[in-house]
């Protein structure tokens, strides 16, 4: 069969007006929303997180105990009553916090956030506000306050998801499952005062970098609450991180820009669409349920590589979800893929960390990033002997190379870069070449290539 070709398609006017329009539109998308125009996002704090690109998605919990998903199981998989009753076995002796920051780190993970409190309303750390919490199981020991502290240790900024729904707690006006929650003891006043307390915790006690929220979706929740905790906790702590799940509005992409409050969109088990405005993160299961299930199919590595090459080259972030056992460990299958994507980090990472999307757009077969007088491209499959590409606009080619390897031939031909290819490409996953610059790669408008 022919290896898939490249062909040119020059930036046309239309693609153009469509980019300008889009960076005029959204603006005003980070920050505190309509309610509080003056209220920007912490932009610092915001450009550190994304030049980091990977971070590691943790979800566990009680559920373990089942293989359920979690949440979501309650109630349908999982009788509430069962449901609620795990956390009186939970007893995961082999948990390891040092350890799950170590195989964050070896996979190249520069930050963590970890589930402390799903749609279950179970937490993973001792609250002064519930007693369905971490102290009330037969492990005891404060999972957050661990895991913190190994983050701060070995380096990684570490954050946490809070979801805004909850469907154990009696005064939350949301319903999930059989057999349906006596509305006569719901107090929506009661449930938000609860709420503010609890990531107020997270952010005091534990000094969270990050808050992902979720559950925004369900009716008690509003976009004037979602704007008024937005306020609160940048009140509380400026450089703090909060996802644009705080309110109402899409997870990717938005028409109302400004309307809604929110540092990052979220796009959920799909790769982002190319922005360069919207600060953006991918969050991706490593395996296909949330929480742990036994004998889940785990992506390969080709996948998380591929996965995480497309969502820079977006100009986004990757939140690579993986799934603790009930008895506190990753399983090794997980950790095998992770140990391999932090491999090809090792010697590619350059071409991922701190680097912008594009200029030529991400398609099929090749993605691409950038960074100071260099652009990236990443082969995600191979095009034969040549590639074919439109030249970077203004910018003169100086060199191209493989990263970390040898120089490759090339010539420019009527608008087009021609790079001539070795038979055999050397890396098995995502091959690298460097196309060095006259002038900063920053400057180069997106520039689109139909495989």
């Amino acid at each position: 069969m022919k290896s898939p070709s490249f062909s040119i398609v020059r930036r046309s006017s239309l693609i153009i007006f469509l980019l300008l329009l889009s960076a005029f539109s959204y603006a005003q998308l980070s920050g505190g929303g309509e309610a509080n125009p003056s209220l920007h996002t912490n932009r610092q704090a915001l450009q550190r997180w994304q030049n980091m690109r990977f971070g590691m998605f943790i979800h566990w919990g009680p559920v373990s105990l089942r293989g359920t998903e979690i949440g979501w199981s309650r109630g349908t998989q999982v009788p509430k009553h069962d449901y609620d009753s795990l956390y009186k076995e939970f007893d995961p002796v082999l948990f390891n916090a040092a350890e799950w920051v170590r195989i964050a780190k070896e996979a190249g993970m520069k930050y963590m956030v970890l589930v402390t409190k799903h749609h279950d309303g179970f937490c993973l750390w001792p609250s002064a506000y519930t007693d369905y919490d971490i102290s009330a199981t037969p492990y005891g020991k404060d999972i957050v306050q661990q895991l913190a502290d190994a983050c701060n240790k070995q380096g990684i900024l570490f954050g946490t998801y809070y979801s805004i729904l909850d469907w154990w707690n009696p005064l939350y006006p949301g319903n999930h499952g059989n057999p349906p929650k006596d509305s006569t003891k719901t107090d929506r006043v009661g449930y938000t005062r609860y709420l503010y307390h609890q990531v107020d915790e997270l952010v005091n006690r534990y000094h969270t970098q990050i808050l992902w929220f979720d559950g925004q979706w369900e009716k008690p929740w509003t976009h004037e609450a979602g704007m008024k905790l937005y306020a609160h906790l940048r009140g509380l702590k400026d450089d703090l991180l909060i996802n644009n799940r705080v309110d109402k509005g899409p997870v990717q992409g938005t028409k109302n820009t400004g309307i809604y409050a929110g540092d990052f969109l979220t796009p959920e088990q799909k790769i982002g669409t190319f922005d360069l405005v919207n600060p953006w993160e991918s969050c991706i299961t490593i395996a296909r349920q949330w929480a742990w299930k036994p004998n889940d199919k785990v992506k390969s590595t080709k996948e998380i590589i591929h996965t995480l090459a497309r969502t820079a080259g977006g100009n986004g972030n990757l939140l690579l979800n993986v799934s603790p056992m009930l008895d506190g460990r990753i399983e090794l299958r997980q950790q095998k893929r992770l140990k391999e994507a932090g491999s090809w980090l090792k010697k590619y990472g350059e071409s991922i960390y701190g680097t912008l999307g594009g200029p030529y757009m991400p398609g099929d077969h090749m993605t691409s990033t950038r960074k100071a007088h260099r652009i990236y491209l990443h082969l995600l499959e191979s095009p034969g002997r040549q590639l074919v590409l439109p030249s970077p606009g203004k910018a003169t080619v100086k060199e191209v190379r493989l990263l970390y390897g040898e120089p490759l031939h090339y010539t420019r031909k009527k608008g087009s870069l021609v790079i001539e290819l070795p038979e055999t490409l050397p890396d098995p996953w995502d091959n690298v070449i460097v196309l060095e610059l006259n002038k900063p790669a920053k400057d180069i408008s997106p520039i689109h290539v139909k495989n």
